[in-house]
């Protein structure tokens, strides 16, 4: 039996109990023990019937007091104008980065500077081990040296002095033909005379066929010594110098690869190497300075901002969009940028799709360095008349995001909404509510309701 309801035929039964009359016996003490009993039944029970009423009726609120609580709990759907503002979180980035190796193997000889350090274009940062390339270039400008004489002889050609000893032996040559000549002639008639034999005929007519080719050649000789050389000498004679040529070109080019030089301005970043060290022609580095390393040194120039934002807001970033940017090392300060690019493509961190924005920095490149993080906001247009609620009264359920509203009854009723951006605490609610609608900020106390949470309302 419940305390705040009483039961009625105890009441009727206690009564017909007092109505009925009771047999007299005897003896007085019987008689007076009896009539107490019934007294304090009596007592009992209207006790009991006044404290279930009182409990009753205390419980249930007055409608003045329903009016009350729900104007305490809930708070009304309004209407204002709202800033397109997309937040993110990013990291300070740096605009051209690049570590520095050889193009060969070799050991470190110098390194001219420190981490930190500011270097302009061109500028020497490093000096690689050359070994015997001085020594061997020398001996190539040696070699050189001799192709280039070879070349300029065979081009100019024999000297005068050359052309003259030929033009000499061409004359003995002629001489020799008109002495031989001169002797066939006259022994051909003695051979027909009988005075010699033909043997001798032979001889006689044999020198001087030998004189004659021996005057041809040395004309021959006589007009090539006076011509010059030959096109093929001359051509094969250049061909010896350029091949030494090139090849004291590729010592040069060693000797000069053995400077490192810094391709653009910056900021030394990180030194990877030390003097003594082996580095490999590569462009990864270690993380820390051995004796063998895959670069020598890591150059910055420049910083720009890299900064996450989901895919459901990425529609609303465009290019030379305005940021404002507060970084973590710098609460205070608020720094300027504008959208540079977006990514084309997104990726997937635990789950979570982002695009990669990067964000030019137009305030704070002087403050900020490289690997600071920032928390980013996009500034947008500004609505005039979008549909405002308090985030804390969004709720989810069966996977859905809504709010409660109250019903006619005063029912904490949820109701299916689609939101949009959020901002100071409020959030915008794109379909499903109307201005002037009333949502709960606080629950009712539960009454088992199939709908969800009520108030005891009676």
């Amino acid at each position: 039996m419940n305390n705040d309801v009483y039961d009625s035929s105890l009441v009727t039964s206690a009564t017909e109990e007092l109505s009925t009359p009771t047999p007299i016996k005897r003896g007085k003490t019987s008689r007076r023990w009896l009539f107490w009993l019934k007294r304090a039944l009596i007592v009992s029970l209207l006790l009991r019937l006044g404290v279930g009423i009182v409990l009753r009726f205390s419980s249930l609120p007055r409608d003045d007091n329903r009016i009350e609580l729900l104007d305490t709990l809930t708070v009304p759907v309004t209407r204002g104008p709202l800033a397109i503002r997309v937040e993110g979180n990013g990291t300070v980035i740096s605009k051209d980065t690049v570590n520095l190796s050889p193009k060969t193997t070799g050991r470190l000889a110098d390194l001219y500077v420190q981490q930190g350090d500011l270097v302009e274009a061109g500028q020497v940062v490093a000096r690689m081990e050359v070994g015997s390339l001085t020594a061997e270039l020398q001996q190539r400008k040696a070699q050189l040296d001799q192709a280039d004489a070879d070349y300029t002889r065979i081009l100019a050609g024999n000297r005068e002095e050359d052309i003259l000893q030929v033009e000499a032996r061409l004359v003995a040559a002629q001489s020799q033909v008109n002495l031989t000549t001169t002797r066939l002639d006259r022994f051909e008639e003695l051979a027909r005379q009988g005075a010699i034999s033909q043997n001798d005929l032979d001889q006689y007519e044999n020198e001087a066929q030998s004189a004659l080719a021996n005057f041809d050649e040395v004309q021959q000789q006589l007009k090539a010594t006076a011509s010059g050389s030959r096109p093929e000498e001359i051509a094969a004679a250049a061909a010896n110098v350029a091949m030494a040529e090139a090849q004291i070109e590729v010592i040069e080019t060693e000797l000069a690869d053995a400077n490192i030089h810094a391709p653009f301005s910056g900021y030394v970043t990180q030194t990877y190497a030390t003097i003594g060290a082996i580095v490999t022609p590569t462009t990864t580095a270690s993380a820390t300075a051995s004796a063998t390393s895959s670069s020598i040194l890591a150059l910055s120039a420049g910083l720009e901002v890299e900064i996450d934002i989901l895919e459901a807001n990425i529609g609303k970033i465009q290019v030379c969009q305005s940021v404002e940017m507060v970084a973590e090392a710098f609460p205070n300060q608020i720094y300027k940028g504008r959208v540079q690019r977006i990514a084309p493509e997104a990726i997937i961190e635990n789950n979570v799709t982002l695009f990669q924005v990067v964000v030019e920095l137009l305030t704070g490149a002087d403050q900020l360095r490289s690997g600071m993080t920032v928390d980013a906001t996009f500034v947008g247009e500004t609505l005039t008349d979008a549909l405002m609620v308090p985030t804390v009264a969004i709720a989810t359920q069966d996977g859905q995001l809504g709010v409660h509203m109250p019903d006619s009854e005063g029912n904490a009723d949820f109701q299916p909404v689609t939101v949009g951006l959020t901002q100071a605490g409020r959030t915008q609610i794109v379909q499903g509510l109307e201005a002037g609608d009333r949502i709960f900020l606080e629950l009712p106390p539960q009454t088992g309701h199939p709908r969800g949470f009520r108030f005891s309302l009676p």
